[in-house]
């Protein structure tokens, strides 16, 4: 349940700006925020995020009570393709979705959301990572996003209210198969229809991840939304750890079938292992995931379309 934005003690509807609005996260954050009452103005690619003037120009109109600022190239695979554009979108958007706010709406809650991969990886046995962990991003997305989330803390350092986001892997019907567990939901359905006659293609099956159902993403967004949460860094994650190779069999059970795997090399990442600590959003909004795992893997199966 999203938390309302109270003022004097009572519910009231408030304005909220939302970037990326109509992508995989954007799309719903916005659908939530508007069942609740908010009046939500939602920008995608109409508004080029990087483009400072004009996203001042956006906010000067919109005079939102808060900011959702999600718009990002999201591809870990495209950011090693294309780091410079990555860049330009994930630093510089956000430089100009703050500096907006600070010019146009500087009593806003600004939301950024920024990545759990900020952390880096950890060795096997370690502890989840904390909002107090050091920094430490080895791939060109991560180093665009903890630049983004220390350009974040300067502008709270300022007097911005933002919050600064960082979900791990989160996932669901919609998100881009160039993400691991689509990748192999599409695959498997295709295989359990008798659709699909080849190898199952995998990459690195040994990398370790945190595992998040998008709608419980959702739903530690908006409460973190909410101006009278405290600002600064939330973790937003599951706190297990889930080996990839075992994201498969899962999948694989649930479609009860079994099939030969093939390593493409295309596909194929350093192994690591990332899991993060959700102690502080626990305990200022009381979130905590609700969606079970294997009703993830259900929903992400049963939404692949028939060739």
């Amino acid at each position: 349940m999203l938390a309302p934005f109270r003022a004097l003690g009572q519910p009231r509807r408030v304005r909220i700006w939302v970037t990326g609005a109509v992508g995989f996260v954007g799309s719903r954050l916005t659908r939530r925020l508007a069942a609740e009452g908010h009046d939500v103005i939602g920008v995608d690619r109409e508004v080029e995020i990087t483009d400072a003037a004009l996203v001042a120009k956006h906010v000067a109109e919109a005079r939102p009570d808060a900011i959702a600022h999600l718009a990002a190239q999201s591809s870990g695979a495209r950011a090693l393709r294309e780091p410079e554009q990555t860049v330009r979108v994930n630093y510089f958007g956000a430089r100009a979705v703050l500096e907006a706010a600070r010019q146009h709406a500087p009593r806003a809650r600004v939301l950024l959301v920024t990545s759990g991969e900020v952390y880096g990886s950890a060795a096997p046995g370690s502890p989840p990572f904390r909002e107090c962990d050091p920094l430490a991003p080895g791939s060109p997305y991560a180093r665009s996003k903890a630049c983004a989330d220390l350009l974040g803390a300067h502008y709270a350092a300022g007097g911005l209210d933002v919050v600064r986001v960082r979900p791990f892997n989160h996932t669901g019907p919609g998100q881009s198969e160039t993400f691991v567990a689509p990748s192999f939901a599409h695959q498997v359905a295709a295989i359990g229809r008798g659709e699909h006659a080849g190898p199952l293609r995998v990459g690195n099956l040994d990398s370790v991840r945190d595992f998040l159902d998008v709608d419980d993403v959702i739903s530690a967004y908006g409460l973190l939304l909410d101006p009278s949460v405290a600002p600064g860094p939330y973790n937003v994650a599951s706190g297990v750890g889930r080996r990839i190779g075992d994201l498969l069999d899962d999948l694989l059970a649930l479609a009860g079938v079994r099939w030969a795997i093939e390593v493409d090399p295309e596909r194929v990442r350093p192994t690591d292992h990332a899991v993060g600590d959700a102690s502080r959003l626990r305990a200022a909004t009381g979130w905590r995931p609700r969606v079970a795992w294997r009703d993830t893997l259900s929903h992400l199966l049963a939404a692949v379309e028939p060739a």
